[in-house]
């Protein structure tokens, strides 16, 4: 599990009404799903739970499965679009294609609401297909709400069915219905994804190729135009906006239009269809190579950015009763949130309300000055860090921190975790 699933994990495990308030303050984007993981863990009994308060194995379960379902609906919604547009060899080939590509086999077995959005979108697509515009419209508008940048799909929908009445009064309504999430969330984006910068050479590179893919197969002779018309513009124009509008003003992470890959699904599961003779079995079996060692690769801790229990299991080895707890940056707090025994044995020294009590994520912090005064008499702190190399946050309350471990403490000792830095600090002459 890490962070963002520990984000999910612990705002689904409030009570409903400090959900609510929170929702008020940050994350609005992710409110409608926080409130489905509610539910989940509610019906669960709490999903299980393990040494520290924090998830156990059935609570990594009930965490993923609605993520795990999502991904089995999504692809047999990329099927049904295949079958209504090219047949039922083409719908089998591209339900398949759409499950076996890693970043949604990645999505499908991670706690947070990226599978449901593009299950939405890939329902709404074969909604529009059938021409059902009160269903689809409710479609769309739920995955928009359990994502709001899933109303990019209505712009892969136009180059399809814009000259459709029925469309641009669906496409209305929901914009129209979406606007009091965007409103609130516009307030709230500041805090949401003042992280991110502009996608990297690595970002456009990865749309290059999936461009360039979907338009060497939409090529093709053997697809039917209509199913180009839809695949097309769904592989290329959702991420394809987002990416241009964050050389501007930075919105863009590839998770956030994961749906977009049902089009080169669609695209490559038809081709694929289409062949006759040996080489696409000779293609599949080449390509279920990698992706094989990339699935497993996908369920490792590995494959994320850091490990939460990891950690929390880490500070709990190093940890002596009476030692005050310090994050570097503060946001980090998430590592031991999930661990509520665990970091309630702690003294947090830099923290001023609970999460809770603020209406935040991971709460909120003391003055600067009382952050010092508060270090400076400790004895001895474990201080969680991002791993070396990672900027550092230039606020003021971050600089005081760094500052006074350097000057004040010790290091007794640093450990690297996957994703993360434990280090072990005392006053001089104080270390073991």
């Amino acid at each position: 599990m890490w962070r963002d699933e520990s984000v999910t994990w612990q705002v689904a495990h409030r009570p409903l009404g400090s959900v609510v308030e929170l929702l008020g303050q940050v994350d609005a984007v992710h409110g409608l799903y926080y409130l489905l993981m509610h539910a989940v863990f509610l019906a669960g009994d709490g999903g299980g739970t393990g040494p520290g308060g924090g998830p156990g194995a059935g609570g990594l379960w009930a965490l993923r499965l609605p993520s795990v379902a999502a991904t089995a609906l999504a692809a047999a919604g990329v099927a049904a679009v295949a079958h209504r547009l090219a047949g039922e060899r083409a719908a089998l080939w591209s339900g398949a294609a759409y499950a076996v590509l890693p970043p949604v086999q990645m999505y499908a077995q991670e706690g947070r609401s990226y599978a449901l959005v593009a299950a939405a979108v890939v329902w709404a697509t074969y909604l529009m297909l059938r021409e059902r515009w009160i269903a689809y419209c409710a479609v769309l508008l739920l995955g928009c709400w359990l994502h709001e940048f899933a109303v990019l799909a209505l712009l892969a929908h136009g180059v399809t069915a814009r000259r459709s009445r029925g469309w641009r009064w669906s496409a209305a309504a929901v914009v129209a219905l979406l606007l009091p999430l965007a409103a609130v969330s516009a307030g709230q984006a500041e805090q949401q994804l003042g992280w991110l910068g502009r996608p990297g050479w690595r970002d456009w590179a990865a749309y290059g190729v999936v461009a360039a893919v979907s338009l060497l197969l939409a090529r093709s002779p053997a697809l039917p135009r209509e199913l180009v018309r839809v695949a097309l513009p769904l592989a290329l124009l959702p991420p394809g906006l987002l990416m241009a509008v964050s050389l501007v003003h930075p919105l863009y992470v590839d998770r956030y239009v994961l749906y977009a890959l049902a089009g080169p699904a669609l695209l490559a599961g038809t081709r694929l269809a289409a062949a006759r003779g040996w080489w696409p079995r000779l293609l599949v079996a080449a390509l279920l190579v990698p992706f094989c060692w990339w699935s497993l690769w996908l369920r490792t801790p590995e494959s994320r950015k850091d490990d939460v229990p990891a950690v929390a299991a880490a500070v709990r080895e190093r940890a002596r009763p009476g030692d005050a707890v310090l994050f570097l940056p503060s946001r980090r707090r998430e590592w031991l949130l999930s661990s509520p025994d665990l970091y309630g044995s702690l003294r947090d020294l830099a923290r001023d309300r609970t999460p809770a009590a603020s209406r935040s994520l991971q709460g909120t912090e003391l003055p600067t000055a009382e952050i010092w005064a508060r270090l400076v008499e400790a004895p001895r702190v474990v201080a969680l860090l991002d791993p070396a190399g990672q900027p550092l946050d230039p606020y003021p309350r971050e600089a005081v921190k760094r500052q006074t471990l350097a000057s004040h403490f010790d290091l007794c000792s640093v450990d690297e975790v996957r994703g993360a830095r434990i280090a072990v600090y005392a006053q001089p002459g104080r270390c073991p």
